[in-house]
C-alpha cells in the first residue's frame, strides 16, 4: 500500500474478495473507525477503479483500485479550560472521568464553553481525533443531566478498540434511577427499537420507523410503592435509550419532564439517572477493567426520602 500525506491507494488482494468495502478500509487503514470511513464513502472521497458512486454496500473484487482521500483536519477552534475534572483513571491511552449532572459532554451549536470537552482539552496533551473537532476523544456520551461515568480516548488506536467493543455490545453499563410506580417482577429486559418521535422531532421514541434495534436490561433494587429504584444494564447504546424504554414500559424516571410527568416531585428537576459501573477491555493490553462511581448526593437525599437505604 503506498501513503501519500492524506491519500491511501491500494489494490485489492484476492483473500479480501467479496467483503464490503467499509470493513476491506478499516483493515487497511486501521487507525480510523468504521463509522468514519463508511462518511467518507458517502462523501465521495473513496474511489473504486476510479469510480466514486455508490459504493457503502459494494464487496469488492481482486484486483479492484481502491484509493482514500482523506481530509486535513480542521484547525480545533474549541478552546481548551481550566474546569476541574472528576478523574476515576489515566494512561497514556484511555481517561475515565465522573462527570457531573448538568456537565454538556461536547460542544454544539450555541454552547461552546464549559463542556466536558473543554475541560478535557486543557487537562489532556492529546486526544483522538476520530470523531472530528467537536468531540475530540469522545467515544460515547450520556446526556447533560445523566451523571456518571464516562471513558475518552487519547488516541486513534485507543478510540478505535473502544468504539468497536461497543459496536460488539461488549461493553459493561450499568445505570442507576429512580423511576415511577412499583414493578411486579424483580427483573426484565426491554427490546424495543428507538428512532426519532415521528410526531416531535426533538425526542426519542419506540418506532418502527428509521430507528436501531434497542435492548435494556433492568433489575429492581428497592421498592416504595410509587417509585422503584432500579439499575439498568445497556446492549445497546441508542440516545435517551434507558429513559424512552423506561417510559414505554410505564416506568418514566423520575424528574424526566421530556419523557414523563412534568410536575416537579420532591425539588428533582432533572432525571434520577447515574451511570454508575463502566467496563472495558483496555486498547493496548487487553486486559478487562471495571469501574464504579457513588451515587450523587441528590440521589442518595431522594433514595432516603422515600424510605430506602444507600450502601457505597
Amino acid at each position: 500500500m503506498e501513503k501519500d500525506h492524506n491519500t491511501f491507494e491500494f489494490i485489492v488482494e484476492e483473500d479480501m474478495k467479496g467483503t464490503r468495502l467499509d470493513v476491506v478500509l478499516s483493515l487497511v487503514i486501521e487507525e480510523a473507525s468504521r463509522s468514519h470511513l463508511q462518511k467518507l464513502i458517502d462523501i465521495g472521497r473513496v474511489e473504486v477503479n476510479g469510480e466514486t458512486g455508490t459504493l457503502k454496500k459494494y464487496k469488492v473484487k481482486a484486483g479492484d483500485v481502491v484509493k482514500v482521500t482523506v481530509p486535513e483536519p480542521v484547525r480545533l477552534n474549541i478552546v481548551p479550560e481550566d474546569i476541574p475534572l472528576d478523574i476515576v483513571y489515566e494512561d497514556e491511552d484511555v481517561l475515565v472521568v465522573n462527570k457531573p449532572k448538568g456537565m454538556v459532554v461536547h460542544p454544539a451549536a450555541g454552547n461552546y464553553t464549559g463542556t466536558l470537552v473543554n475541560a478535557i482539552l486543557y487537562h489532556c496533551k492529546t486526544l483522538s481525533s476520530i470523531n472530528g473537532v467537536i468531540r475530540p476523544g469522545i467515544v460515547h456520551r450520556i446526556d447533560k443531566d445523566t451523571s456518571g461515568l464516562l471513558m475518552i480516548a487519547k488516541n486513534d488506536v485507543a478510540h478505535r478498540s473502544l468504539a468497536e467493543q461497543l459496536a460488539s455490545h461488549s461493553i459493561t453499563r450499568a445505570y442507576h434511577a429512580v423511576v415511577y410506580h412499583n414493578f411486579q417482577e424483580d427483573e426484565g429486559t426491554v427490546n424495543a427499537p428507538v428512532g426519532r418521535d415521528p410526531k416531535n422531532r426533538l425526542k426519542m421514541a419506540v418506532t418502527q420507523l428509521n430507528s436501531k434495534e434497542a435492548i435494556t436490561h433492568y433489575r429492581v433494587l428497592q421498592r416504595f410503592g410509587a417509585f422503584t429504584y432500579i439499575e439498568c444494564r445497556l446492549e445497546t447504546g441508542r440516545t435517551h435509550q434507558i429513559r424512552v424504554h423506561m417510559t414505554h414500559i410505564n416506568h418514566p424516571l423520575l424528574g424526566d419532564a421530556v419523557y414523563g410527568p412534568k410536575k416537579k416531585v420532591m425539588g428533582v428537576e432533572t432525571q434520577m439517572l447515574h451511570a454508575k459501573l463502566l467496563g472495558f477491555h483496555h486498547p493496548k493490553t487487553g486486559a478487562y477493567m471495571e469501574f464504579e462511581s457513588p451515587l450523587p448526593q441528590e440521589f442518595v437525599t431522594v433514595i432516603k426520602k422515600l424510605g430506602g437505604t444507600v450502601h457505597e
